[in-house]
């Protein structure tokens, strides 16, 4: 990545158009980067949100499922704005169904978006990051691809993006891109405000005792983006308030009342 200051860091934000890929996008253009908001549904909003607050932002339609789509979506950030420094693969669906629930079409679809999208934006971004002088790809994974999570196509696509990113991480490094993986666990957006007993069951396991808010996770990706970040690459970093490291037993002292 170029150490210029008088560059203007380019970014590409997957899944931009709400929730928490628009938040990375809007902390990421505070930040000083052109973000370049795509996602299969209308990014104007966001877009607009960002640049009435003089930053920088560009829309583009992505179906992340799509090799074509991603071609055709690298090609236009080349002509447009001729440099890409950042990915963030964000894209991603969640169907909490249990495995013998879950029908084929939705195994195929959470693997298409979570798993394939991100292949084929990495595959599709590769030479223009390189171009670049080398950058930086954050792949959004979840806790479900660090334990055993009772939603076969969740946990399998989670899983898959966790060594997906390690094996890229290996092969990209030649062309100066680090490529890591995060994993939030429970965040404050709109999808967990409409689950409340299951997050209220959840957070009994979760050490800190509260969700995550969006800065907490945004924060994360910004530092893996920056070069302060530089020499950190084909790692993955849990963002879980410490549930996958102690919930088990911070939820059996806390049940037994610490009686041992």
């Amino acid at each position: 990545m170029s150490d210029d200051a008088t560059t203007v860091r380019t970014v590409l934000v997957t899944g931009a158009a709400n929730g928490m890929g628009a938040h990375h996008a809007e902390r990421l253009a505070a930040d000083g980067w052109h973000v370049c908001a795509a996602d299969i549904t209308d990014t104007a909003e966001v877009v607009d949100s960002i640049t009435g607050s003089g930053g920088r932002a560009s829309g583009y339609e992505l179906d992340v499922g799509s090799p074509g789509a991603w071609r055709s979506v690298i090609d236009a950030i080349r002509s447009d704005l001729g440099r890409l420094d950042g990915l963030v693969n964000n894209a991603g669906i969640s169907r909490r169904l249990s495995f013998l629930d879950t029908p084929d079409d939705i195994w195929e679809q959470t693997l298409r978006v979570n798993l394939a999208g991100p292949f084929y934006g990495m595959k599709a971004a590769h030479d223009l990051l390189s171009e670049a002088g080398g950058g930086s790809i954050v792949n959004v994974s979840s806790i479900a691809g660090l334990v055993g999570y009772f939603s076969p196509a969740y946990a399998a696509s989670k899983w898959g993006l966790r060594g997906l990113s390690k094996s890229a991480a290996g092969e990209f490094a030649a062309g100066g891109i680090r490529v890591n993986s995060i994993h939030p666990g429970l965040v404050g957006t709109q999808l967990l405000a409409d689950s409340g007993a299951f997050v209220d069951a959840s957070l009994g396991s979760v050490p800190w005792g509260r969700m995550a808010t969006l800065d907490e996770v945004s924060d994360v990706v910004a530092y893996l983006l920056s070069g302060s970040s530089g020499y950190i690459t084909g790692a993955e970093i849990a963002i879980d308030g410490g549930l996958t490291s102690n919930g088990l037993y911070h939820r059996i002292t806390n049940e037994s009342g610490g009686t041992f």
